[in-house]
């Protein structure tokens, strides 16, 4: 499938141009990742541009039309679809993949107030991630989710946005750190990195809670989770992850998913881990 252009990083018009999106969501999250190169240019946004398309975001379902037009004035690119699967309304807000604003894919359902935030922070390297981050999006009515618009790699590291408090994807998570929406972060490790777990979870900068131990009960037996607020997990726990620490600070649950490649290659294995997050995070 060719890759859709999902935006517009003019200096001279200001205005995004949003094309139809197509049929499948995940194909559009897809084809975004996979367009991510190490070597684009990035600069990262000013803390005014921070400002004004997380304000403009959060005002995608109360203010429609005012919000749409205060992204686009930003160049970036809008759009609203009903989703297949789930039946929901939702708007896709997007800047172009390897443009200089490099600032990401954000999905809001629009059929409920948002209640969860899913952030994919490596499409382009944890390979199988969008994927799953779609898929918890759609296990969840009211979520966000979040896909980051760089390479890990991009301006020898800035990209790496799970590391750095400079991005679009942090300002937005930061956001959501204020107004107390849960985060689910999701990661991939290679198997041989911890030859003894299938699934890290943790908490981040945070301490545990309910929501990760009722999700580690519930895998239990099926793969081997690692639970890095009761046991040593290695270097998987993301103590040092940014949008961890600020949602630490606010009080805010963030679970800091880590699953190895051979669970993310197996639909049927990390679909399970869907399931346990999604069921755990409706009760929340």
């Amino acid at each position: 499938m060719g890759i859709a252009l999902v935006g517009c990083d003019t200096a001279t018009s200001g205005k995004g141009v949003a094309p139809p999106p197509p049929a499948d969501l995940g194909d559009r999250v897809r084809d975004y990742a996979d367009a991510l190169r190490e070597d684009a240019p990035y600069r990262p946004p000013s803390p005014e541009q921070q400002r004004e398309f997380t304000a403009a975001l959060a005002g995608l379902a109360a203010t429609p039309s005012d919000a749409d037009d205060r992204l686009r004035a930003l160049g970036v690119a809008v759009a609203r679809a009903v989703d297949g699967p789930t039946g929901r309304p939702y708007a896709l807000v997007s800047t172009e993949p390897n443009a200089e604003r490099g600032w990401g894919l954000y999905v809001v359902d629009l059929s409920r107030g948002s209640r969860v935030a899913v952030q994919v922070p490596h499409p382009a390297n944890d390979l199988g991630t969008p994927e799953i981050g779609v898929a918890l999006f759609r296990r969840v009515p009211g979520a966000v989710l979040a896909v980051s618009g760089t390479h890990r790699r991009v301006a020898g590291g800035a990209g790496d946005v799970a590391r750095r408090a400079d991005s679009m994807f942090h300002a937005v998570a930061e956001a959501h750190s204020r107004h107390h929406l849960p985060q689910v972060q999701v990661h991939g490790f290679d198997d041989d990195s911890l030859p003894s777990a299938d699934l890290v979870l943790s908490p981040g900068a945070g301490g545990d809670g309910p929501v990760l131990d009722e999700v580690a009960d519930d895998l239990d037996g099926s793969m081997r989770v690692c639970r890095a607020w009761a046991e040593d997990c290695g270097d998987l726990e993301g103590r040092r992850n940014r949008q961890g620490a600020v949602a630490a600070e606010h009080g805010t649950l963030f679970a800091h998913v880590e699953i190895n490649r051979t669970t993310r290659d197996t639909p049927d294995r990390w679909e399970a881990v869907v399931r346990a997050l999604g069921e755990a995070l409706d009760g929340v």
